[in-house]
């Protein structure tokens, strides 16, 4: 379900005119993110740190507004729920696309989650799901410690669904830092949102 932006007393209308319609639209920051917590329950819980992650970048995504808007039919929208559409390593080192619905609970997420993971693994079909814009683009790339991401773009497509990529952990001193890459559409938000999703996103992971 969505909802249709009053754009005449949205207070970011003239921003939004501004960059709708720039050639490259999408910015990016990227920065370490503190998941000591996070790491030090799932093996407590010998749960999921992928699906752990997974579900504190959606909860973080549905807490803020910004993040669940979306340009549909030329319109501004904003959706009540987004969901994820994350990579998934494969047995042969391809990647596929798994989609895990929104749920405001942890433990059914992670069940549900490991339910469409195995099903995955018997599929051949990448299934990009282009259409859907009420999720997040998520990827991880649990082998390079990274400082900044750029990701593949179709020209003249339109797409305002943000990216967010998860990177390496590493131990600085007490704690454990992974790169956090979020990348989104100018018109849907600036810098301050981004820097709110951040700012959530880590009170999520330190628990």
């Amino acid at each position: 379900m969505h909802t249709l932006v009053d754009l005449a007393n949205w207070p970011r209308r003239s921003t939004f005119d501004f960059f709708k319609n720039y050639d490259d639209p999408f910015f990016n920051i990227t920065a370490p993110v503190e998941v000591t917590g996070l790491y030090r329950l799932s093996k407590q819980e010998g749960s999921s740190f992928f699906l752990n992650s997974l579900f504190c970048v959606m909860q973080a995504a549905n807490a803020l507004e910004a993040f669940r808007l979306r340009l549909l039919d030329g319109q501004l929208v904003c959706y009540d729920t987004v969901h994820i559409g994350s990579t998934v390593l494969m047995p042969d080192n391809t990647f596929r696309f798994c989609y895990f619905d929104y749920t405001p609970d942890r433990q059914a997420f992670l069940d549900a989650g490991q339910q469409r993971i195995d099903q995955l693994m018997a599929s051949p079909e990448l299934d990009p799901k282009d259409d859907a814009l009420n999720m997040l683009h998520i990827s991880v790339i649990p082998w390079v410690a990274f400082t900044s991401f750029k990701h593949a773009r179709r020209w003249g497509v339109a797409d305002t669904v943000p990216k967010i990529v998860m990177g390496k952990y590493e131990r600085q001193g007490d704690k454990l830092l992974i790169p956090l890459s979020v990348e989104v559409h100018h018109a849907m938000m600036d810098g301050f949102h981004v820097g709110e999703y951040f700012r959530k996103v880590e009170e999520l992971f330190k628990g």
